[in-house]
């Protein structure tokens, strides 16, 4: 016979912090907590005094590469927001500059960008068509202003944690559909077409767009050519680089600067075709001011602010998104951390800062993100090199910038934004995932098409936050089975030992799809059940109501038979159910698994009281609710204050924890709350030893005076690195194991029905 040593039992409570000792401990760490804020606001100090000469040739090249990139690019699409293109050269040096100071990722490129110059275009075009006393440059400086500051109090206060309530896919589709709409939007400056409201909806600009397609000018020669040149380049050096790695780098700077490179010939072939003539055959740029000739402090007043109020929160939510959502994606790329609050701090500062130059929002621009990174950025300080190129292209090339066609900057335009459509792939990938999030995508990209992109941009966040308050409204609510587990460890022929009260078990859904088939009924009389979420006021009536229908499916009712006149008037059970279902056994306990459980309010834990006192007005007796897998100490304290650590608690039944309104004087009294949670504290063992009563004397507990953090019968030199045996709570009815739970569900059973056997007797 083989014999093991019995281990020693370990036993779990939680020392509670009161709320002064948390108190003092911050009162304490707050000069230290002060001086990490403060000294947290300028990353750049952590790592400045580390910068050398290398360093610095990496930055300036990916710098001046960006450069290269951000001149048309600014252009373009100042002329998307409605603005003369000097005002898009403005708004790309701020950004430059100013956000090293402040940045957390080293690959971030801050200037304008397609989706927020679509959105200031659009809020300019509004306001103007109301009103004629605020102008354009005064709407964009005014917007950088109030979006930046907005988003700096954000930064400041920590709050960047909002941005995690929009979901990628709200992203993807106000993405997907702004890309679509200035797609189309820079289609009739493409093709020259001219006496189309490139502002409408897109709907509107597409139709039209056929329809004046007759009226096309040369300019399509200059739009289209450069089309085939931008993505010629592309696709032809990505193949040439993988034909011939060795010249990979010499391919991608060559490919970078087909921008630059197109719109240096394409400004060279309009002055050719304009020279002796008054009047230019194509649509060109014309004159562009050299130097910063808008800076100033911008116009702040009531009808300013009153008339961009509706479009601040968009602004807002494509200023942060946009940024955060490249910088965290970049940071995963090259292995490196960001700071979201960081981040919108180091964006809102950029925006204020800008206003005074005369530039409009800007943010994290996707592309020149991309190709800052792999021209193998080291710090932020590359962007200061890509500003200097902003200033040479300001001050001193400003007159050649007469002759750019606009077929060529809304090519330049066109090739920019097209990657920032999800194509099929995506879509397929987020069908497999949630047809939900499918749906918010969709929904997105068609409101934007068909209205503007600030009601796409509330429709996405709106649709998105509904569908969350509803998953946690209505969580998933499984009914557990068991399945027998196979023994790790070889048995020998004579080893009667392992007795069948040691078999372990799986607990799955009883509906598992794989395996359900495998799936054995609990104990009768005993069942288990767990709710993937939260026990919260938006779906703790829910809850309860789940947890009482599944009780009453599997279990039949106890007590006395009720007559007609008896049965309460919210009882529709009838003679003929009930006798169908006799063979149901009677419910003894109910077993939770609240691993998915991370909080509970109070009128979460209100609806766990009313649902054991609905059951046990339904068995006739007290039903048992045991608790597995409690992963947080506050919800164990909760569940304490609730006495379901110590159940039974005579008169508790149906009685309001916390409740809402003060009983009234002259009905029903509850029992006295301090009077009960005294007994709760001092009698927390009582009913264990009655659990275990009916067993070995060995395989008792040992009785324990307190109850600190983590105690045992073993050593207190025991370490962590050690295997122990399964912990035991020290209230009966919290357990650290489905199987324990079980097992002492079913130990209370044979007491219960000894002693019924005993009263029959």
């Amino acid at each position: 016979m083989m014999t093991r040593e019995k281990q020693e039992e370990l036993f779990v409570d939680y020392e509670q912090v009161s709320y002064k000792q948390e108190t003092e401990r911050f009162l304490k760490e707050l000069p230290h907590y002060t001086q990490e804020y403060v000294v947290g606001l300028f990353p750049i100090a952590s790592w400045i005094r580390r910068y050398n000469l290398l360093w610095m040739v990496r930055d300036l090249i990916a710098g001046i590469t960006v450069g290269i990139v951000v001149v048309p690019q600014s252009m373009a699409y100042a002329k998307i927001a409605m603005l003369p293109p000097q005002y898009g050269l403005y708004t790309a040096f701020v950004g430059l500059c100013v956000y090293c100071l402040f940045a957390t990722s080293k690959d971030i490129s801050i200037g304008p960008t397609a989706v927020m110059s679509l959105l200031v275009g659009q809020t300019i075009t509004r306001i103007t068509a109301e009103s004629s006393t605020i102008t354009a440059t005064e709407i964009a400086v005014a917007f950088s202003l109030l979006t930046g500051a907005i988003a700096m109090f954000l930064g400041l206060v920590r709050l960047g944690i909002l941005v995690d309530f929009i979901p990628a896919c709200s992203i993807a589709g106000f993405m997907t559909g702004s890309a679509i709409t200035i797609t189309i939007g820079q289609w009739p400056k493409l093709f020259g077409i001219k006496n189309i409201n490139t502002q409408d909806s897109t709907y509107l600009i597409f139709g039209n767009f056929f329809k004046n397609l007759p009226n096309t000018k040369i300019d399509v020669a200059f739009g289209l050519v450069s089309l085939v040149w931008l993505y010629g380049v592309r696709y032809g050096c990505q193949y040439l680089s993988k034909r011939y790695p060795k010249y990979s780098t010499h391919l991608f700077f060559f490919s970078i600067m087909r921008n630059g490179i197109l719109v240096i010939v394409g400004t060279l072939i309009a002055f050719l075709i304009n020279i002796g003539k008054t009047t230019s055959p194509i649509s060109i740029l014309k004159t562009v001011p050299a130097g910063f000739q808008a800076m100033g402090v911008p116009r702040i007043d009531g009808d300013v602010v009153s008339s961009i109020a509706s479009s601040l929160p968009s602004g807002v939510i494509i200023l942060i998104l946009e940024h955060v959502a490249i910088a965290k994606s970049f940071g995963r790329i090259n292995n490196y951390t960001i700071n979201p609050d960081q981040e919108i701090i180091a964006i809102g500062f950029t925006n204020i800062w800008a206003s005074f130059f005369g530039a409009y929002p800007s943010t994290g621009s996707f592309s020149r993100t991309a190709i800052k990174a792999r021209s193998g950025v080291k710090t932020p300080i590359a962007g200061i090199f890509s500003a200097l190129v902003v200033v040479l292209a300001l001050y001193a090339l400003t007159p050649a910038f007469y002759y750019i066609p606009d077929a060529v900057l809304s090519a330049v335009v066109i090739h920019a934004v097209a990657d920032l459509v999800s194509g099929p792939s995506y879509i397929k990938r987020l069908a497999s995932v949630s047809l939900w999030e499918l749906f918010v995508f969709v929904v997105t990209v068609i409101v934007t098409f068909f209205t503007t992109v600030e009601y796409g941009i509330y429709a996405s966040v709106a649709l998105s936050i509904v569908i969350l308050l509803f998953r946690i409204a209505r969580p998933r609510f499984w009914a557990l089975g068991r399945v027998p587990l196979a023994s790790d460890l070889p048995k020998a022929a004579d080893d009667k030992s392992c007795t069948s009260s040691q078999q372990r078990y799986l607990y799955v859904p009883q509906n598992h799809p794989s395996l359900g088939k495998l799936v054995e009924p609990l104990p009768s009389g005993v069942l288990m059940c767990r709710v993937d979420e939260s026990f919260t006021y938006p779906n703790s009536g829910y809850i309860s109501d789940k947890i009482i229908a599944y009780c009453k499916e599997n279990t039949r009712r106890g007590g006395a038979i009720l007559t007609k006149g008896d049965r309460a008037w919210n009882d529709d059970a009838n003679p003929e159910v009930e006798a169908a279902r006799e063979q149901l056994p009677l419910l003894h306990a109910l077993i939770l698994d609240v691993a998915g459980v991370n909080r509970l309010d109070s009128s979460g834990l209100q609806a766990v009281v009313d649902a054991q006192a609905a059951l046990n007005r339904f068995a006739g007796h007290h039903v048992e609710f045991h608790f597995v897998n409690i992963v947080h100490p506050a919800i164990r304290r909760a569940l304490i204050v609730a006495g379901f650590g110590t159940q039974p608690i005579p008169g508790r039944e149906g009685q309001e924890i916390l409740p809402v309104v003060p009983a009234s004087k002259d009905g029903p009294q509850p029992q006295r709350q301090q009077q009960q949670q005294e007994e709760i504290e001092q009698r927390p063992r009582d009913l264990e030893e009655q659990n275990y009563s009916s067993g070995d004397d060995d395989e008792k507990p040992q009785q324990i005076e307190s109850a600190p953090s983590f105690h045992s019968k073993a050593e207190s030199t025991t370490t962590l690195s050690n295997p122990i045996p399964l912990p035991k709570d020290v209230y009966p009815f919290f357990h650290w194991s489905a199987d324990d739970a079980v097992n002492a569900a079913v130990r209370t059973l044979s007491v219960r029905l000894s002693l019924q056997q005993q009263v029959d007797q």
